[in-house]
């Protein structure tokens, strides 16, 4: 019994060490988000860091639009940056939770 629950206990601290690993792996993986017409370009990375932002000079002109621009395309960059976590994370602790009976975390 207790063999089995340190097993368990190395399991999830492995998997906690793979999840670590996972979300060091994603300040490198980088999601490009662009404005329909192209005026504005966001890169965050998976860990929603905005890494680079690109205006075109036509966005300087008009204040407003240049706010309602950046918020649509960052929150769209985040949005995206969010779902590829997530989905990353969720397979990290897939693999690695121990199979519980009548514990389907994952569907």
């Amino acid at each position: 019994m207790f063999g089995d629950l340190m097993g368990m206990m190395g399991k999830l601290q492995e998997t906690q060490q793979k999840i670590e690993e996972t979300k060091q792996r994603l300040t490198t993986v980088y999601i490009d988000e662009k404005s329909s017409d192209g005026l504005l370009e966001v890169t965050c990375t998976a860990n929603r860091t905005i890494r680079f932002l690109t205006i075109d000079e036509a966005l300087l002109q008009d204040k407003e639009m240049l706010e309602d621009y950046l918020i649509t395309v960052i929150n769209k960059a985040i949005e995206r940056a969010g779902q590829i976590q997530e989905a990353e994370l969720a397979a990290v602790a897939k693999e690695g939770l121990p199979n519980i009976p009548g514990m389907n975390l994952f569907r």
